[in-house]
């Protein structure tokens, strides 16, 4: 966990602007001014923390509620045919990880879990990029809807069974709180690719 925090650097240190690296908004308010403005670093700072929560909340929500409604309406029941063969909703207790792997490790996936929402909590006052608040968010949200299964549901508690229905043709059955996790993740390597850091730098290679 410290680890993490070492990678993503804090901003209001020297480090984090040094080394090749600059954030585009300082940038930008430095040659606007002519001046260092620190100051108005922190509001950023603290709407891109806002981001990351609305984001987490809305993808932990969306996938709360469609649990709730497949539970409900669809378990016990055949399958609903959205595209025919090709894409249906099939409810399936899953005891492993995301997209039904290693169903022998259910405690060790909820203890991986537990230890993803704890460090993307930390590091969230250090992060000053809009695409990496929404990135982080959708692994948050995703995680928080795992892991909520984990606790709460049969066969008890850290091995809950998690609740899948998106079942492709060909493929693994999965969730919203799998989908949020994968686009997260997706978009974090982008991110990476292109340089740009949590904390707003730019590498200039």
């Amino acid at each position: 966990m410290a680890e993490a925090e070492r990678i993503i650097g804090t901003p209001d240190t020297p480090d984090a602007t040094g080394n090749g690296r600059e954030r585009p908004d300082e940038a930008t308010a430095a040659g606007a001014s002519g001046a260092d403005e620190p100051a108005a670093g922190r509001p950023r700072g603290k709407r891109r923390i806002a981001v990351l929560f609305a984001v987490a909340t809305f993808a932990y929500a969306l996938d709360l509620i469609s649990k709730m409604i497949v539970v409900a309406k669809l378990e016990h029941h055949p399958p609903i045919e959205i595209i025919g063969d090709w894409l249906k909703f099939e409810a399936i207790r899953n005891a492993g990880a995301a997209f039904g792997f290693g169903e022998a490790f259910t405690v060790i996936f909820t203890v991986i879990a537990t230890a993803v929402i704890v460090v993307i909590a930390r590091l969230a006052r250090k992060l000053y990029s809009l695409p990496w608040a929404i990135a982080l968010g959708l692994l948050l949200g995703g995680a928080l809807g795992n892991l909520t299964d984990r606790i709460f549901r049969a066969p008890g508690v850290f091995e809950g069974a998690v609740v899948d229905f998106i079942a492709p043709k060909h493929f693994a059955v999965f969730n919203l709180a799998d989908s949020a996790i994968v686009c997260g993740g997706i978009l974090i390597v982008l991110l990476s690719f292109r340089g740009l850091d949590p904390d707003g730098t730019v590498h200039k290679d």
